[in-house]
């Protein structure tokens, strides 16, 4: 729902989506994270943690007239966030403002964001660009944890160790087309894979050869 389709149709579970606001999208249990994290940077770590958790009775307005309608389920909610916030080794941070956390540290806070709407499915848009190799795994670990919890993970990754490492199931695209898709085993020796992402087989023989004479001739 953040970019407006020109095109096709498109449904999650069984359910069509074409045209849902992005809201009702998430409360199916489609929920994505994004490239340059969004911390709310005002609030507190927790507190963005709890802004995410659906079905809250004390956000309507009669019921938040009525404390004890929904105390029960604030101190839930705020349980869960903190099952998270220790998850994701961010439990000392809970009380400050998300504007202070370095980049990594708000990556880890918006997938604990993300798992606080208890999703189905999981999308994350490059989760590891700009983010450390010490951050990098700690993230890879999370994301492989979250998988064989039975969450299925959809990322769009450009870094193939990680993309190698991970995943269950591959697709590659180029220019805007899908290029291959298959188990991780089966891309790296696709020839449409490579021919898209070095502009021909490097291992075809007379390729080196080709290449020298083409450099030869711009000379």
């Amino acid at each position: 729902g953040f970019d407006r389709a020109d095109g096709g149709r498109w449904s999650f579970d069984g359910q069509p989506l074409t045209g849902s606001p992005a809201h009702r999208v998430a409360r199916r249990g489609l929920v994505r994270t994004f490239q340059l994290s969004r911390a709310l940077a005002r609030l507190t770590v927790l507190e963005n943690l709890l802004l995410a958790a659906p079905g809250q009775r004390g956000e309507r307005m009669l019921p938040a007239l009525l404390r004890p309608l929904w105390r029960g389920q604030e101190r839930e909610t705020e349980r869960r966030a903190d099952e998270l916030l220790d998850r994701f080794r961010l439990a000392p941070l809970r009380d400050d403002h998300a504007g202070t956390l370095s980049g990594g540290q708000r990556k880890l806070l918006e997938l604990a964001r993300a798992l606080m709407t208890r999703p189905v499915m999981l999308l994350l848009d490059e989760p590891m660009a700009g983010v450390n190799p010490a951050l990098t795994q700690s993230l890879l670990g999370h994301i492989t944890q979250l998988r064989d919890e039975g969450l299925t993970v959809c990322f769009v990754e450009h870094d193939m160790d990680v993309v190698m490492g991970i995943s269950d199931w591959v697709a590659v695209m180029a220019d805007g087309h899908l290029v291959a898709e298959g188990p991780p085993h089966t891309i790296g020796r696709n020839a449409a894979v490579v021919d898209a992402y070095l502009g021909r087989r490097h291992d075809e023989p007379g390729a080196a050869e080709e290449k020298g004479e083409g450099e030869g001739k711009e000379e």
